[in-house]
């Protein structure tokens, strides 16, 4: 449903080829999340302009990999422009809120409305040489090309963080002088690299990848295989001798970010007893399938851990917790 403050209706917006949903879907009044039901790859327009074509990618991509496949073009108007490449871009979109302040004429604040409205940027802007496209050319021209160009060295990998989403795509542009560009575009999803996490790049290696981590006098260890693949269990084992005066404990999976309109979550939780932790116990934790997976990159952080609690009566709740990845 559009928002309106003060009668005007609030809209959100993004860089092309990621406009496709630009207007009153990105945006939403004060405490809404307007990105959530938002996929990736509606962002993408599938072309602008006076042509019309595919292009197609072959496999899956993956940080640090490569991207190949064929693009398919057709010219339907006579086109002339300053120069056509064929790019990968990257997007990082934000929820954002924002306010506004209705004066009196006296200078006096009346009224004041607040709401979120998604607001993006392009962080890459990679074009490549080959293949070679016409930046003119005549109504009626074709052209079919391969190409193999590399996929984001180190990343960010395509993620949806709920309040945030980073997006890929492919992108043949022609740079028209005094007019709007044309375009011919698609979504291209970049799965994160188990490698590049395990060998600790980034904020996403490190610690998050061991099998056990030492937190005070506690040991939590993950023998399960890391990074940790949604749709899965991790096998967790907490041993932390000073686990008690409680009655309830439970480990969880908690996803935290520094996406501007996000909270730190909770995805799973397990009970348990807080005899079992102080013993040594055995814990099957979900690890739920969709979730984004662990990386930094376009200013965006994404990072799990997993936390044992006790609660205590009268008392604050203990709490002990190490990183782990997810991929």
């Amino acid at each position: 449903m559009p928002v309106f403050i003060f009668g005007r209706e609030r809209d959100g917006s993004a860089p092309e080829p990621f406009d496709a949903l630009d207007g009153p879907r990105l945006a939403g009044p004060e405490g809404s999340h307007p990105l959530h039901d938002v996929r990736p790859e509606e962002l993408v327009r599938p072309s602008r302009g006076p042509v019309e074509g595919e292009i197609l990618v072959e496999k899956p991509v993956v940080v640090g990999g490569s991207v190949e496949g064929v693009v398919r073009l057709r010219a339907l108007e006579r086109i002339d422009a300053r120069r056509a490449v064929l790019r990968l871009v990257g997007l990082r979109l934000d929820e954002v809120e924002r306010s506004e302040s209705h004066e009196d004429a006296e200078g006096h604040t009346t009224r004041t409305e607040k709401w979120v409205e998604v607001d993006g940027s392009l962080f890459a802007e990679n074009a490549f040489p080959e293949p070679a496209i016409a930046p003119a050319c005549v109504a009626g021209s074709t052209l079919e090309a391969r190409f193999a160009l590399p996929a984001p060295r180190l990343g960010p990998p395509t993620a949806h963080l709920g309040e945030s989403i980073v997006a890929w795509a492919l992108e043949v542009r022609w740079d028209v002088p005094m007019g709007e560009d044309h375009f011919v575009a698609v979504h291209v999803p970049v799965a994160q690299h188990p490698d590049l996490i395990r060998a600790g790049v980034g904020k996403q290696g490190g610690m998050s990848v061991l099998d056990a981590v030492a937190v005070g006098d506690a040991v939590i260890g993950v023998s399960s295989p890391l990074p940790a693949a949604p749709g899965t269990e991790m096998t967790v084992t907490v041993h932390w001798p000073s686990a008690s005066g409680g009655t309830v404990g439970r480990v969880e999976l908690h996803r935290r970010t520094n996406a501007p309109n996000a909270e730190w979550t909770v995805i799973s939780t397990v009970p348990v007893d807080p005899a079992s932790l102080k013993a040594g116990a055995e814990i099957r934790l979900p690890v739920p399938a969709g979730i984004a997976p662990s990386f930094d990159g376009a200013g965006l952080e994404n990072t799990y851990v997993i936390r044992a609690l006790v609660d205590r009566r009268l008392r604050p709740d203990a709490a002990v917790e190490r990183p782990v990845a997810i991929a």
